[in-house]
C-alpha cells in the first residue's frame, strides 16, 4: 500500500491577540534569522494549547511536532477534545494555512469539507459553486457535467440548485458541500465535524459514501469527529491528538481503547476539576450520586433495580432571575452514543428559586448490562449555564430480570423491555 500523506514534525504556532510578534523589533529579529538561514528564535518559545489553564504566555503551539503517515485508501479518524489541534491539522493538510515548523507531503488532489462555507462563493448559485469547485480540482467541463446529476440526486437540493448559497440554511448548504467533495473523484477526502450540521438520515448516508470511496474506489479519508461509532465502523487506524500533539497512532481499537480510557479516567474526577468549554457560569454543577432504594450512595447497580440520581449544584443570585431553565441527565454508551436522558424541563419551566439541589428517581433501571457514562447540561432561556461530559459513570449488571433463570445475549440494544409471554 503506497503512501498518499506523510506528515513530518508538524508544528503550527500563534501569537495570540496580535498580528506578527507583538512588536516591529520582534519581527525584525525573526526576519533576520531567516536571511541567515538561522532557526526563527521564537520557536523555542510558547506554551501547548492547554485551554483550560491560564498561560503565562502569548505564543501558544496549536500542534507541535506531529508525525504520521497514511496509505491509500485507508481511513484515518482524528480524535481529540476541543482545541487539540485536530481542525488546524486539516487546514495545515488542505493548504488552507501553513505549518511553522516541519512539512508534509501529499500525493493526489484533495477535497476538504472543513467548516460551513469553506470552498463555496455565496453569490454563486449551487450549480455554479459545483462547476467552480470541479475547475478548482481541475476537472474538465465535460467531467463535471458527467458526476452534476448524481451530486445533485445525493445532496437532495434539486429544488434550490439554481439559487444562490447564501440563501441556503447551514443543512443545506453542507449536504450540497459533502455531496461535491465525495463525487469529484479527489483522490484525498478530508472532512471535519461538519456532517454534524446535517439531520440523522444524511449523517449515516454520507458515512457510506465515504466506505464506498475508500473500499470500492481506493481513496484515502482523513475523518474528524466525536461521534466513536461511526470512527469505528468507518476507520481503518486513527490517531488521537492532546493539546497539539500526537499522543497515539494505531490501530481503530487500540485508538478506541485509549478513547475509552480516558473517558473512564475524567468519569472518576471531582466535577469541581472537570473542565469546562461551555457554560456563562451562573450555575456550576458541583456533585452527582447515585443511591439505591436504601438511600445507600453506589455506582454498581442490577437490572430492574430502582436508582435515584442527586445532582448538586451552587448558583449565583442571576440564576433564577430567568424566564426559564432546566438541568438534564443524558446517559451515553461508552462510544458516546445517547442511550437515554431526563430533564427537570418534563415537569418544571424553572429551577425553583434557592434550590441547590435535584433528585430524579427512577422505578426501574431498565439499561442493558455494562458501564454508562453520565452528562449534566443546565441552561436558560440567555444559553448554556453549565455543560459537563462524562460527569461520573454508572455499572449495570443483569440478573435474571424476567425470573426464568435465562440471560439476554450481549449485543440485543441498549434497553430492557418487559414483556409477558401469552401460550
Amino acid at each position: 500500500m503506497s503512501t498518499v500523506i506523510k506528515v513530518e514534525n508538524i508544528g503550527k504556532q500563534y501569537n495570540l491577540g496580535s498580528v506578527g510578534t507583538g512588536t516591529l523589533g520582534q519581527d525584525l529579529s525573526r526576519w533576520w534569522a531567516k536571511v541567515q538561514g538561522k532557526e526563527d528564535p521564537f520557536l523555542k518559545l510558547g506554551e501547548s494549547n492547554d485551554r483550560s489553564t491560564k498561560g503565562s504566555s502569548n505564543l501558544v503551539w496549536a500542534l507541535r511536532d506531529v508525525s504520521f503517515e497514511v496509505g491509500q485508501g485507508e481511513v484515518l479518524g482524528i480524535i481529540g477534545r476541543n482545541g487539540a489541534g485536530k481542525s488546524t491539522l486539516l487546514k495545515i493538510l488542505s493548504r488552507t494555512t501553513t505549518p511553522t515548523t516541519g512539512e508534509f507531503k501529499v500525493k493526489g488532489r484533495i477535497a476538504s469539507l472543513l467548516e460551513v462555507g469553506t470552498g463555496f462563493h455565496p453569490e454563486l448559485t449551487g450549480r455554479e459553486n459545483i462547476f467552480l469547485n470541479g475547475a478548482i480540482l481541475g476537472m474538465r467541463k465535460h467531467e463535471i457535467i458527467k458526476k452534476f446529476d448524481e451530486i445533485v440526486d445525493f445532496s437532495g437540493v434539486e429544488r434550490y440548485i439554481d439559487t444562490p448559497v447564501k440563501r441556503y440554511s447551514s443543512g443545506m448548504y453542507v449536504r450540497l458541500a459533502f455531496a461535491v467533495a465525495a463525487h469529484l473523484e479527489p483522490e484525498i477526502l478530508i472532512v471535519d465535524e461538519v456532517l454534524a450540521v446535517g439531520d440523522l438520515e444524511f449523517q449515516k448516508k454520507c458515512l457510506g459514501k465515504m466506505k464506498d470511496v475508500s473500499v470500492n474506489e481506493g481513496r484515502t479519508v482523513l475523518f474528524v469527529s466525536h461521534n466513536m461509532s461511526a470512527i469505528k465502523s468507518l476507520c481503518t487506524a486513527g490517531i488521537i491528538l492532546k493539546h497539539g500533539t500526537l499522543a497515539i497512532n494505531g490501530t481503530t481499537d487500540e485508538v478506541l481503547n485509549e478513547y475509552l480510557n480516558e473517558q473512564e479516567a475524567l468519569s472518576k474526577m471531582n466535577i469541581a476539576d472537570i473542565s469546562r468549554s461551555e457554560g456563562n457560569g451562573t450555575l456550576r454543577f458541583t456533585n452527582l450520586v447515585f443511591k439505591n432504594q436504601s438511600g445507600e450512595s453506589k455506582t454498581e447497580f442490577v437490572t430492574g433495580e430502582p436508582m435515584t440520581i442527586q445532582v448538586d449544584f451552587a448558583t449565583k443570585p442571576e440564576f433564577f432571575n430567568s424566564k426559564t431553565s432546566r438541568i438534564d441527565i443524558g446517559i451515553n454508551d461508552l462510544l458516546g452514543n445517547r442511550v437515554t436522558w431526563m430533564s427537570s424541563a418534563i415537569y418544571n419551566d424553572k429551577i425553583e428559586e434557592g434550590s441547590s439541589s435535584l433528585t430524579f428517581n427512577i422505578d426501574k433501571v431498565l439499561l442493558s448490562e455494562g458501564r454508562y457514562n453520565v452528562n449534566l447540561y443546565c441552561s436558560t432561556h440567555e444559553g448554556v449555564a453549565d455543560w459537563v461530559k462524562n460527569a461520573s459513570a454508572v455499572n449495570i449488571h443483569y440478573k435474571d430480570f424476567f425470573g426464568t433463570g435465562k440471560n439476554i445475549p450481549h449485543n440485543q440494544g441498549g434497553f430492557i423491555t418487559e414483556f409477558k409471554l401469552n401460550r
